[in-house]
């Protein structure tokens, strides 16, 4: 019996006990938890996913499971872990922002710190989640690196007989700062062209004016105008 309770304590560098992997877990999980938080508390579009931050808290835990087992295997093979930990991060989903990639990457960063360190060391991790949670935090609350305008995509249709580089340049000119054409699209059975633009529109301007030239001179066909937030990803 005493040796049994001696064994749950007994860890070497290659080897954790029973205790620093309950532990080690334990701290894993909490950790993960607020980095949960921290995605929800600074997320900023439209599509939020309760899944997904789960899925952030599910995965920085098993990579510290993962770690764990690969050091209690035989030690120098961490690198191993790692590259197993790394290949779960292929699974099926749309990421809608750029910083939710980014999010996995830290959740699994903060999974692989503490599976990887030892018990008596596990406060370097807090320390760094700490330091990169207050850069992040501070980041999205005081909307860092914010473009100084406002972005618009622009959608528009026209016959086929209208030259829409002649039509739209002169509107652009009075009411756009910046416009780039990103797209050109066969529609309604190649009866009609859709076009796709990048619009930054002058602070000056008037959107119902910009958009009333715009109707008018695609003849009277389909404008859509859309904002686009500098933390959107274009599709």
């Amino acid at each position: 019996m005493l040796s049994f309770i001696d064994s749950l304590f007994t860890s070497t560098a290659n080897s954790p006990s029973a205790v620093e992997i309950i532990v080690a877990v334990a701290v894993s999980l909490i950790l993960n938890l607020l980095v949960a938080a921290l995605y929800k508390n600074t997320y900023r579009g439209k599509n939020y996913s309760q899944d997904y931050v789960h899925t952030l808290v599910i995965i920085g835990t098993v990579v510290t499971i993962i770690i764990l087992i690969v050091r209690g295997e035989g030690g120098g093979q961490i690198a191993f872990g790692m590259f197993a930990a790394f290949s779960i991060i292929r699974f099926r989903r749309n990421l809608t922002q750029a910083r939710d990639l980014a999010f996995i990457f830290v959740s699994m960063a903060t999974g692989l710190s503490v599976g990887a360190l030892p018990l008596g060391r596990l406060w370097l991790a807090v320390v760094a989640l700490c330091i990169v949670g207050i850069a992040i935090y501070a980041m999205a609350k005081g909307d860092f690196f914010a473009p100084r305008r406002v972005s618009h995509s622009l959608r528009v249709r026209v016959t086929n007989d209208i030259n829409y580089d002649e039509v739209f340049a002169p509107i652009f000119a009075v009411f756009a700062e910046d416009a780039e054409l990103r797209s050109v699209e066969s529609a309604q059975a190649g009866m009609m062209t859709e076009l796709r633009y990048d619009v930054t529109l002058k602070e000056s301007g008037n959107v119902a004016d910009f958009m009333e030239k715009m109707q008018v001179g695609s003849g009277n066909n389909r404008v859509l105008l859309t904002t686009m937030r500098g933390n959107e990803l274009g599709v």
